[in-house]
């Protein structure tokens, strides 16, 4: 069993650790040859982008393929070589996972969000989420493949948490009156991949988060409390001075259910919450 990914990092890093226990390889790409060889070092095989060959050999025989990777002003940077080297390789994989955000659905103020909900992604990055998703819905049905698409809130994990914002001095408690977001543990993430694998959907749409959206300053308050430090005075949204991806975070509001991913897939969280993840990061040392 073989899981070939286009754009390994943090989210790729979970999944492979959840599935190498059950006997698999893993391949990913790489832009240069020395973030190839960084991926050796960590017992995947490489690919380097450019050369046709290389990629065509890291998708033969391949099971799953997850493409990790985010848009840009192009499009999906996987579309010009991943179709193109499952092709050449004669593979015919059982299952494409491409990783989306929920920022498709823009801002709901506060209202639930279904993957059935309408599309209408009010910032840059979510838009062009909307245009990748449709191109890999084309290929696949061009192709014949089986492509699921996973629309994520913002992830968080070891490393990447509310306690190194606030060990570092960075973190931030922005107050917006009645506003709300969902978030998934990346270990809940990977959990959520690996049940997906195991019972391939054409066309399955899952939001993947946990079960209870909240205002990111709680998050904050609550992980300081967990480092025994005093939480960051909130400030309003008005004096924050947001530019740029962090303006347009604040600018939506949404409540994103995850109802369908349990019942068609029997995955759950481990982490229900921000407080049982962020426990668990902290008693893991994180």
């Amino acid at each position: 069993m073989k899981l070939f990914v286009f754009g390994y990092g943090y989210t790729a890093r979970a999944l492979a650790r959840r599935l190498r226990p059950d006997g698999w390889a893993v391949a990913a790409t790489a832009r240069t040859r020395e973030a190839a060889e960084a991926l050796a070092a960590e017992g995947v095989e490489p690919a380097l982008i450019e050369d046709r060959a290389a990629m065509a050999r890291a998708a033969a025989d391949v099971r799953a393929v997850l493409i990790a990777a985010p848009p840009g002003p192009e499009g999906c940077p996987s579309l010009p070589a991943l179709p193109r080297a499952i092709a050449a390789s004669g593979a015919f994989p059982d299952w494409i996972g491409y990783l989306s955000t929920t920022g498709v659905y823009g801002d709901r103020r506060g209202g639930w969000v279904f993957e059935h909900s309408r599309l209408a992604a009010a910032s840059l990055e979510g838009a062009r989420r909307v245009g990748a998703e449709r191109d890999w819905q084309d290929v696949a049905r061009g192709m014949g493949l089986t492509l699921t698409i996973f629309r994520l809130p913002g992830i968080y994990g070891p490393g990447r948490s509310a306690f190194d914002r606030l060990r570092q001095g960075r973190a931030r408690r922005i107050a917006v009156p009645g506003q709300v977001f969902s978030r998934i543990h990346v270990d809940d993430l990977a959990a959520g991949l690996a049940a997906s694998i195991a019972r391939p959907r054409a066309g399955g749409i899952y939001n993947l988060c946990d079960d209870e959206p909240a205002p990111n300053s709680d998050v904050i308050a609550y992980a300081a409390r967990l480092l025994g430090m005093e939480p960051p005075p909130e400030i309003p949204l008005a004096e924050a001075a947001l530019s740029g991806p962090a303006a347009r975070f604040y600018a939506e509001s949404k409540r994103v259910s995850n109802a369908l991913a349990k019942a068609e897939l029997g995955w759950r969280p481990a982490y229900p919450t921000y407080r049982e993840g962020l426990k668990a990061i902290l008693d893991a040392g994180g």
